[in-house]
């Protein structure tokens, strides 16, 4: 008596709850918005300003590199600046390795 009121009641509760797929599906398309405008977004936001800052460099900007290497920039080449690390010390980076730009003007750019 006891196991069929228990099976009766299982059935009626698995016929009244819908199907787990399609909620399932809108959760993980949520998750993936959230990482997008979270995650993604933001990142790729950084990177574009850094890069315009990189394209836009100047003699006499101070940047500090990937690597914690505070300079000037002495010579803008084509894929590589020239900084000036210290009095006489001229060391040749590639753009990418520039973390920070520090306009002439006192202006921070991270």
């Amino acid at each position: 008596m006891m196991l069929s009121f228990l099976t009766l009641l299982a059935q009626g509760e698995a016929a009244q709850q819908p199907s787990g797929f399609p909620n399932s599906m809108i959760m993980m398309v949520l998750m993936i918005v959230m990482f997008y405008f979270l995650l993604i977004r933001p990142q790729q936001k950084q990177r574009k300003e850094l890069e315009q800052r990189v394209a836009a460099l100047q003699k006499g900007d101070e940047v500090i590199t990937t690597a914690g290497i505070h300079a000037l920039v002495h010579n803008i080449k084509e894929r590589t600046v020239v900084l000036k690390i210290a009095e006489g010390v001229m060391v040749e980076f590639d753009k990418p390795a520039i973390a920070t730009v520090v306009k002439k003007d006192g202006a921070a750019a991270k």
